[in-house]
């Protein structure tokens, strides 16, 4: 069984990002600003096929495929949408064999966040390949797939 979670929790300067980015996609989960139809979690654990546990920065699930929350602590069902924050000590990780296991489960979109750089990097699972949508830095204005109706300022990922 191939398990990702036994990284070192990221510093605060990686945590950030993330928690920063849950919180601009939240209108996505809760339904407001007219936008709904996603369940999306913080770290949740994933246990997928061929024994694969991982654990995202965030994930997010369609509500057409995952009406409501289940009550089991980890989750088999692959998300729609991934976002992998970038660290010194998991980008080797993050970019390779996570990446290969995200595409086998068909998740459709990965985003990788780079804190360090302030970066975002856009992908989309197409034909079982990751095709590269855009790659946005510094206080770029984003719509990226899948929430490409919400215009994004990514200056709120960095908290400058």
């Amino acid at each position: 069984m191939a398990s990702f979670t036994s990284a070192p929790n990221p510093r605060f300067p990686m945590s950030a990002p993330a928690t920063r980015l849950g919180v601009l996609l939240g209108p996505f989960d809760l339904g407001s600003e007219g936008l709904g139809g996603w369940i999306i979690l913080d770290e949740p654990e994933l246990y997928l096929t061929r024994g694969d546990i991982l654990v995202p920065d965030l994930a997010g699930w369609r509500r057409e495929h995952m009406p409501a929350l289940p009550r089991d602590a980890a989750l088999t069902l692959p998300p729609d949408w991934v976002c992998e924050v970038l660290s010194p000590s998991t980008e080797v990780r993050d970019h390779g064999r996570k990446m290969e296991v995200y595409a086998r489960e068909g998740v459709k979109h990965l985003w990788f966040v780079d804190p360090r750089i302030q970066t975002l990097e856009v992908f989309a699972l197409r034909d079982g390949t990751w095709e590269r949508l855009g790659s946005y830095t510094g206080d770029a204005q984003v719509r990226a797939e899948p929430f490409e109706v919400k215009n994004m300022n990514l200056h709120s990922l960095w908290g400058r």
